[in-house]
């Protein structure tokens, strides 16, 4: 009888143990899902990558199609929909566009965060966003459009045009890696209008650097007035790639956001 109970007792520890261990396993922060923009790749995110995965998070950097806001954010969407945990969906220029289309019926996004980002709302494009306001500067630097098999054109930007206009923070070398290693986006898809606008649902976090040549500054902070957002960053001196040059506010501001109720 002894022996039965003593097995008891143990069975019932080992199960309490498992138990507590396995609510130790279950993520209790939201997965960060990072979206890059034109001109970019995945790999621009390091930097954030590294400070959000030693602060705990789980981070998926997912490769932007860059071929239409409607099936880029679908490709997104489809993404998010396979995750279980809360998503903040991240996205930088163009890939903002992406996030406010991928975040629609997608219940388990709490948040988004445009970094020097479109932020578009219903039949507005990209392009139309840049242009809203002076100061763009991306135009002249463009390479001659790639034509494509289907009609379209790809666009890039001059490798020796790239430093200056996409990546001024950046040091020369790292900026001549990532000019080589461009993405290219089609031209329809900067002119492509969105869809429905995620963030008139969802609760924004904009970040953006005062020295950006892609994306007027008054542009972005039109979007994230207009967004009302919960909270706004303008990092002085950054370029375009405000998450290459400046990761640490980046990253803190998607945890600001991850962190919100």
């Amino acid at each position: 009888m002894k022996k039965i109970l003593a097995g008891l007792v143990l069975a019932a520890v080992t199960l309490i143990g498992s138990n507590a261990f396995a609510q130790m396993q279950k993520p209790s922060k939201p997965c960060i899902v990072l979206v890059h923009g034109a001109f970019a790749d995945a790999s621009s995110w390091a930097g954030v990558i590294k400070i959000l995965r030693k602060d705990g998070y789980v981070v998926i950097a997912a490769a932007n199609p860059l071929r239409g806001v409607k099936s880029d954010g679908q490709y997104i969407g489809s993404l998010v929909g396979s995750l279980k945990e809360p998503v903040v969906l991240v996205g930088h220029s163009y890939g903002g566009s992406v996030i406010t289309e991928a975040a629609n019926d997608h219940p388990n996004v709490k948040a988004l965060v445009y970094v020097a980002a479109f932020a578009p709302v219903t039949g507005e494009s990209a392009a139309d966003l840049a242009n809203k306001f002076p100061g763009s500067t991306l135009g002249p630097t463009l390479a001659p459009p790639v034509p494509l098999s289907d009609g379209g054109k790809d666009l890039y930007i001059l490798q020796d045009k790239f430093h200056a206009q996409f990546a001024a923070d950046v040091p020369v070398a790292q900026a001549a890696l990532m000019a080589a290693t461009q993405r290219p986006i089609t031209e329809a898809a900067l002119n492509e209008k969105s869809g429905k606008a995620a963030w008139q649902a969802v609760p924004s976090w904009h970040i953006y650097g005062a020295a950006d040549k892609n994306i007027p500054q008054e542009a972005m902070a039109f979007m994230a007035k207009r967004a009302n957002a919960k909270d706004v960053k303008v990092v002085k001196g950054a370029s375009h790639v405000v998450m290459v040059s400046h990761a640490e506010e980046v990253a803190h501001l998607i945890e600001e956001a991850a962190a919100a109720k």
